[in-house]
């Protein structure tokens, strides 16, 4: 299938399950000609996982006056965080208190808006990013102190297990949304990948991460 059907098509199956979900078209490791091509057919909200790519590619997009909103995806460490402000408008990594500390930081150095999510790890993998449940619960009730004029809390993210065994990755979604529920009601939650997503859609998803469903394998 080309682009165009691929965008339509997951644009029907998810709005038929939440009109209001918000799609993001992963496009790390695709370049700027194909994005461009995304952009033409009306695709505005992208993810990039490394922050140095993403400024490469979208910065070029930029000067040649498109118009998109651009998503860091990745894990988000703190000695190259202060490079999303101008380009990027949302991080989804934030899975640290040194990292969250640092943003605050250089958001009122920079002066640039971006909204952050925190990344709950629930598989407790050790390998993945993210705030364990504990943490999590510990870190809420003073996150508005990290807060800022330029940086505002946006919602959760999590991901599903790295197995991709379904029946936990429907536990993992489940509980992020009945953390939500308990603690944060007005807050978005950003979960579901290619893989994912129609679970993360029918446990409260937000906002999706999509890539190979909308440009192919890569």
């Amino acid at each position: 299938m080309s682009l165009n059907e691929n965008w339509k098509n997951i644009q029907r199956e998810v709005y038929q399950k939440n009109p209001n979900a918000k799609i993001i078209a992963v496009s790390k490791t695709y370049p700027t000609e194909i994005i461009e091509q995304a952009i033409s057919i009306g695709i505005f909200s992208f993810g990039e996982n490394k922050i140095r790519e993403g400024i490469q590619k979208f910065l070029v997009l930029k000067e040649k006056g498109l118009q998109f909103e651009l998503h860091h995806i990745g894990p988000l460490q703190t000695g190259t965080l202060r490079k999303l402000f101008g380009l990027f408008s949302y991080t989804h990594g934030v899975g640290s208190i040194s990292s969250l500390k640092e943003l605050s930081k250089q958001s009122e150095k920079q002066k640039h808006s971006l909204a952050f999510f925190l990344q709950v790890n629930l598989t407790e993998e050790p390998q993945k990013n993210g705030f364990s449940r504990k943490q999590l619960l510990e870190l809420l009730p003073n996150i508005q102190n990290y807060e800022t004029e330029f940086l505002k809390w946006e919602g959760l993210m999590t991901m599903g297990p790295t197995n991709e065994d379904l029946d936990l990755t429907r536990t993992v979604f489940s509980e992020l949304n009945q953390i939500r529920k308990d603690y944060c009601p007005h807050k978005k939650l950003s979960m579901g990948m290619s893989a994912d997503y129609e679970i993360a859609l029918e446990e409260g998803a937000d906002i999706l991460r999509i890539g190979s469903k909308i440009f192919g394998k890569r």
